[in-house]
């Protein structure tokens, strides 16, 4: 919009002074003999008329110019084989524990039954829950309990952990207090090692009431079993086998191991801590192998293993999506084994893809050839180079783009590609390689400013936590999703849902109908101002290019603010081509707006060409129909009041006409606003132009008897079916041609709309979960622990701070929301139970 605004600009511009010179040459030739009863000002000579004459129609003119546009456990039976949990399986029975939450589903009976015997490693595995954690507790009432995480992954284990009896109840910078089988037991907190990126683990050290002090670990598998005592490599085997059991489900892990401490160790080693936390300089570092030191030899506790359950809806709303040619690339802080998984899960990986190609390299080369090794499986006949395309564009084409043109593939690929291997991907060097290499593919893994830069594409990011704040920001269309993970993302974002299978209906229905609304929009203001404008501009020519306006002056106020405002509102209000239902019928629909089919340069052009065309009938065929008239009673009505009349009551008619072409839906509210505005044009126009308003403004109102005068008159009327006619008859047989010849999409469906009934929407299903073998990864959010926070006086505060999680499968509420009933696999001591 802003390149065409300065194009109709110049374009004014070159009116203006194409009827400035045409008043100078008319000066010199004509204006003369008008001096003897219309004498010139002193010193008004031709030339300096046609500097005046020049911006007099600028104004005359400037409706061409849009300014308006800106406004800115499982189960198994008897025989060991697992059984399907479905609603109507037997829950377990909580209420021995008044305060287990309510909410918590559970349904492997045999864990309860374990954890009330006094197993003492299951008892040690739900300890270590209770008090390894960052969490918040809230307790408005007595027993109502409300916990504030740091993910909700992390609030979900601690509420595990409460319903099996070992509730989280209160914390200070220096004491957990927790409840022990319904005994009240307050540990000392001695230290919190904190989660970091780096670490992919948490610690605390606690000292019992006994005096026996512990550390206690929860981590990701890989980084918690090269700290553990060779005593446990049996159990581990055994855990193992759970983990990966876990992964072929697309749960998300973590590996619980404990150690206990001795006091002469732990005086000199808090020691060193305190020196290090309080240093200036090398804290991190200097933590980091104090760390490293203690968090060795652990004993292996067991596993735990979080079902990252999909929102409603949302593999649906990404095969959506798909189908609607939106390119749809992921970005997430897990695992390459979980965003794998998860990508199944959500139908961004398909069985039926013919390859998921992995880059996991840890070199630049290494990337480099894994890359080039896809594309050349995907296209063998590309060229090694890629072809960019260099052009100028933006703001008086000052700006320099490039854009990587996209390369046929006959089949469908996807692509993942790990962190490492995306931070040299990203370099220089590589990063048209990885454009190329990924948009080959049908899913891929990338950040948002890669295509903004090669692809000349609009983006759209969806999230919702904090860490998705930069790449909400980055996209030309944010979305945050409002739930279990905080507001940061709503509050960067454009527009926020508490779903993601909403996005299908912004994009699928909301956005397209924006998107043919706009255009409609765009497309008819500039029509209707154009054949404004351009009237004036050849009424120019017979007026001596004095800058004369051939319409009344009331009419050129009222035109835009009242005439043509409210009709084509109603259209971008309530205008649709096709239902919501038949939207999400065929999603292809969403494609024209991709491909800019409904307003872009070339149909700006022919938006010209049909104001130029409409303008010539609307001035000449009033002028001619006027010319040498009188009317019945031989009175002559050949002036330029009523030729004003005349060719914008024409006018107004035409483009109402064209407004009313261009409705696809007609409601009450179109039907009222259009026949309104004309009812109301002619209303005004009879009392601008009577007796009385002449009366009272004698200067204002010059147009006094003209309405009665010439609308009685039936050539008048003639005049105005006539040019109506053929204004509107081409645009008609021109559609029709089009459609018959060459139709679009929204032209097939809405013919399908009209021939067939829609089916009735298919019932929700939950998806059948997928069995594979890929290791899921560890359930922590991926941003800095709070481990700072509760261990000072800040999180005292009525209100305690909220983390979250990363995109998509991380403690994610964007694909996912975590929910403790789905905490149903937990491997404890030297046995199992789900």
């Amino acid at each position: 919009m802003n390149v065409l605004v300065l194009c109709i600009f110049g374009f004014l511009v070159a009116m203006c002074f194409i009827l400035a010179i045409g008043n100078a040459i008319w000066e010199v030739k004509d204006g003369s003999v008008f001096t003897v009863f219309l004498p010139r000002e002193p010193g008004v000579n031709a030339a300096l008329s046609s500097f005046l004459s020049f911006w007099s129609y600028v104004i005359v003119l400037n409706t061409v110019v849009p300014i308006s546009l800106y406004n800115y456990g499982e189960l198994f039976d008897f025989s060991g084989q697992r059984v399907e949990i479905t609603e109507k399986t037997e829950r377990v029975d909580f209420s021995w524990n008044q305060l287990a939450d309510p909410k918590f589903v559970f349904h492997d009976y045999s864990l309860v039954e374990t954890v009330k015997e006094g197993n003492p490693e299951a008892q040690a595995f739900f300890r270590l829950l209770a008090l390894c954690h960052t969490v918040m507790p809230e307790e408005k009432k007595e027993g109502e309990l409300n916990y504030q995480a740091q993910s909700p992954d992390e609030g979900a284990l601690v509420t595990a952990a409460r319903n099996f009896g070992f509730v989280f109840r209160s914390r200070t910078p220096e004491s957990i207090s927790i409840m022990e089988m319904g005994m009240k037991v307050t540990y000392e907190l001695l230290a919190v090692l904190d989660f970091n990126n780096v670490r992919k683990r948490m610690s605390v050290i606690v000292r019992s009431p006994e005096g026996k002090m512990s550390l206690y670990c929860k981590g990701a598998d890989t980084i918690i079993y090269e700290r553990l005592h060779p005593s446990c490599n049996k159990l581990m085997e055994v855990t193992t086998g759970h983990l990966n059991e876990y992964a072929g489900d697309g749960l998300r892990t973590l590996v619980l191991a404990y150690k206990d401490l001795e006091e002469s160790y732990m005086e000199g080693w808090r020691q060193r801590h305190h020196e290090a936390s309080t240093a200036l300089e090398g804290r991190e570092e200097r933590l980091d192998e104090l760390y490293e030191e203690i968090e060795k030899d652990m004993i292996l506790l067991g596993a735990t293993a979080v079902e990252d359950k999909l929102q409603d809806g949302v593999p649906q709303t990404i095969e959506q999506l798909a189908k609607a040619d939106i390119k749809i690339w992921v970005l997430t802080g897990d695992k390459q084994e979980t965003a794998e998984n998860i990508g199944y899960s959500c139908n961004m990986l398909r069985e039926e893809m013919k390859e998921v190609f992995i880059v996991a390299a840890n070199t630049a080369e290494g990337v480099k050839e894994e890359l080039q090794n896809a594309r050349r499986k995907m296209c063998p006949e590309a060229a090694e180079d890629p072809s960019v395309i260099k052009a100028r564009a933006g703001l008086f084409w000052l700006k320099m783009t490039e854009t990587v043109e996209d390369e046929k593939v006959d089949d469908e690929y996807g692509l993942i590609i790990n962190g490492h291997s995306l931070a040299f991907a990203l370099e220089k060097e590589l990063e048209l390689e990885l454009l190329r290499t990924a948009c080959m593919c049908k899913t891929k893994a990338q950040v948002v400013e890669l295509v903004k830069k090669y692809k000349q594409s609009v983006t759209l990011a969806i999230g919702d936590g904090a860490n998705d704040v930069s790449m909400i920001k980055a996209a030309h269309i944010g979305v945050g999703i409002s739930g279990q993970e905080g507001m940061q993302a709503v509050l960067s974002s454009d527009f926020s849902f508490a779903q993601f299978r909403y996005l299908q209906r912004l994009l699928l229905v909301h956005g397209r109908w924006s998107y043919l609304r706009m255009c409609k929009f765009l497309r008819y203001f500039f029509y209707k101002n154009f054949t404004f404008t351009f009237l004036h501009f050849w009424y120019a020519f017979f007026c001596g290019f004095s800058a004369q306006t051939v319409y009344d002056e009331w009419f050129i106020t009222l035109y835009n603010l009242m005439y043509t405002a409210l009709p084509i509102l109603s259209l971008c209000l309530f205008d649709q081509d096709v239902n919501d239902r038949w939207s999400f019928q065929y999603p292809q629909l969403y494609s024209p707006g991709q491909l800019n089919m409904y307003f872009s340069k070339k149909a700006f052009v022919r938006c010209m060409m049909h104001s130029c065309y409409s303008s010539l009938i609307l001035f000449f065929i009033p002028w001619a129909a006027m010319h040498d008239t009188v009317r019945d009673d031989g009175r002559d009505i050949a002036d330029y009041q009523s030729f004003a009349l005349l060719a914008q009551t024409c006018l107004l008619v035409v483009v109402s006409m064209q407004l009313c072409l261009d409705t696809y839906y007609w409601t009450t509210v179109n039907q009222f606003f259009v026949w309104g505005s004309l009812a109301a044009y002619f209303a005004v126009t009879f009392t601008m132009y009577s007796n009385g308003m002449f009366l009272i403004f004698t200067s204002a109102f010059p147009f006094i008897g003209t309405a009665r005068n010439s609308l009685i008159q039936p050539n008048v009327w003639l005049t105005v079916f006539l040019t109506s006619l053929l204004c509107t008859l081409p645009v008609v047989a021109l559609r029709f041609i089009l459609i018959q010849i060459r139709p679009t999409v929204n032209d097939k469906v809405r013919y399908k709309v009209q021939k067939e009934v829609l089916p009735a929407p298919a019932p929700r299903r939950p998806p059948a979960r997928r069995i594979s073998t890929r290791r899921s990864g560890y359930a922590f959010s991926h941003s800095q622990g709070y481990g700072d926070l509760v261990t000072s006086k800040w999180f005292l505060l009525k209100r305690p701070l909220k983390g979250r999680a990363m995109l998509f499968s991380q403690s994610d509420s964007t694909l996912a929301e975590n929910k403790p009933q789905h905490y149903r696999s937990i491997t404890e001591g030297s046995q199992s139970s789900g």
